[in-house]
């Protein structure tokens, strides 16, 4: 019995020893905070192939932030991540209750992952899903929330988040789904974007579940209702309007049979950039109301009670 604790203490000491040895060889990322930079990380397709995809400016899909809506900003964050402006990185409650349901039953399926850790994981890990690899993402997190505003990793996660079959980022799935700049979005369109990113590939992928895709929309417009993020009338014009996603099917199979080339050969390394990241819209195209960077901004008045959630400016 002694020997059966000297072995475990031992193997979870040498445990605690690679962990540190594998947190302390992390990349470092100081230079996100560069809306300059730009990097190149590997993507998979549907076919469980990899690709470079370019994250900054030289990427011809990246939305800089004064350019996506404030809607499909909060849209995000009500959805995904609602103490995103309370937690440093990663949301301890959030985390114990992922592993309370984990140990009942018996699976790694619940993350918790706060938009800060999910940004960290599509920059920097695998989507292996090990407790080695959670630890790295939470330690990643963590320093990015010292290194990064909170608009600067909003602005990141939108640019590379997975939307569809080798449709990465917002600026790619605008055009993708409705042929449109980000900026161009409606809240309608916004509140559908951010439905399908639990799971563009499956559960929540428009082509197979559009109706589940639209259930999900409208809670998220019922969401943006309550804080304040749109009125009356808003509210009331986005649950009214169809997304004209026509010809979705053809884009999809088209899609998955040829992905498409997001950048020259020549963007595919590491590279700090001298290009400003104010690209100009298309034509006909308005700059998108900004919500902080920093902080969120003070509400302004609404019909209703105030609520404790920080809310964005209104247009």
């Amino acid at each position: 019995m002694n020997k059966l604790l000297l072995s475990i203490a031992l193997a979870m000491i040498a445990y605690i020893i690679y962990i540190g040895i594998s947190l302390s060889l992390m990349p470092p990322v100081s230079e996100l905070a560069d809306k300059k930079f730009n990097t190149t990380i590997q993507v998979k397709d549907w076919h469980g192939d990899y690709h470079p995809f370019v994250v900054g400016p030289k990427n011809r899909y990246w939305t800089p932030s004064n350019r996506i809506p404030s809607e499909m900003k909060w849209a995000v964050i009500l959805a995904e991540d609602a103490n995103f402006y309370q937690h440093e990185g990663f949301d301890v409650k959030a985390i114990k209750n992922a592993i309370k349901y984990d140990l009942e039953k018996k699976s790694l399926k619940r993350g918790a992952s706060t938009i800060t850790q999910q940004t960290a994981k599509n920059l920097f890990l695998s989507r292996e899903k090990t407790i080695t690899r959670k630890v790295k993402e939470i330690y990643l997190a963590w320093r990015m929330e010292q290194e990064l505003t909170k608009g600067r990793i909003i602005e990141l996660y939108l640019n590379v988040a997975e939307l569809g079959p080798m449709v990465y980022g917002i600026g790619h799935a605008a055009h993708y789904y409705f042929g449109k700049p980000a900026a161009a979005l409606t809240p309608r369109e916004c509140a559908f974007l951010a439905a399908m990113l639990p799971g563009p590939r499956l559960a929540y992928n428009p082509y197979k579940n559009l109706r589940k895709v639209m259930k999900r929309s409208d809670m998220i417009l019922r969401l943006l209702r309550k804080r304040g993020v749109l009125d009356e009338a808003e509210y009331q014009t986005a649950l009214a309007e169809s997304p004209n996603i026509a010809g979705l099917q053809r884009k999809v199979e088209q899609s998955i049979s040829i992905p498409p080339v997001f950048t020259a050969p020549s963007s595919a390394q590491i590279q700090p950039d001298n290009a400003t990241t104010e690209q100009s819209l298309e034509p006909g195209a308005e700059p998108a109301k900004e919500i902080p960077g920093d902080k969120p901004l003070e509400p302004t008045p609404v019909t209703e009670p105030p609520v404790s959630d920080p809310l964005p400016e209104k247009q």
